[in-house]
């Protein structure tokens, strides 16, 4: 009779992503997988081509980790833009690891800042268009604005260069916002 596997891909790929969570990207290798799986590094390499092939999966899960952050995260503010920088701001504090590897690496697993960010909900597309029935003449370029914004702000919680509160931190974003929505 066959030995049964024990070690699966579903396995592999959760136990790199809480590396990953724990010690970031460039700490997810073969060695460092196996001893956390508690196994050698033969697993890695039967179920998986190489560790590009298992990097591409684990970013998947990644995008698939943030979106779903994004989409239970609680609707604080209608004012377009801000639950999505309140969203992101937070997720970067609480998630550096995962923040890092998603939103400052150029991997991204193939894909752009804003395909990242606006996932399969759509959620940056909502967000404009929210500012558009508003009335902003061009929403898309508030957008750019705003981004810009809550990227430095996220940016800065990684280097622990910000320490405003939620309810500051939104009240930031909505005057940013109301500034740049000015002729």
């Amino acid at each position: 009779m066959a030995r049964k596997e024990t070690i699966t891909r579903d396995i592999l790929i959760n136990t790199a992503f809480e590396l990953l969570q724990q010690e970031g990207i460039e700490q997810v290798t073969a060695r460092k997988l196996a001893a956390k799986a508690g196994c050698s590094t033969q697993p890695i390499f039967r179920l998986y081509k190489n560790m590009e092939e298992l990097q591409a999966e684990l970013y998947e899960k990644m995008i698939l980790f943030f979106e779903a952050y994004y989409m239970q995260f609680p609707v604080k503010e209608d004012t377009p833009f801000v639950n999505l920088g309140l969203a992101y701001i937070h997720f970067a504090e609480i998630e550096k690891n995962l923040f890092k590897a998603l939103f400052l690496s150029s991997e991204r697993g193939g894909k752009s800042l804003y395909e990242l960010l606006n996932g399969t909900s759509g959620s940056v597309v909502k967000e404009i268009n929210k500012a558009k029935a508003l009335g902003s003449s061009n929403a898309s370029e508030l957008f750019m604005k705003m981004w810009i914004f809550i990227h430095g702000a996220a940016c800065m919680v990684i280097t622990g260069d910000y320490d405003l509160s939620e309810s500051e931190t939104m009240e930031l974003l909505k005057d940013s916002y109301l500034a740049y929505t000015r002729k």
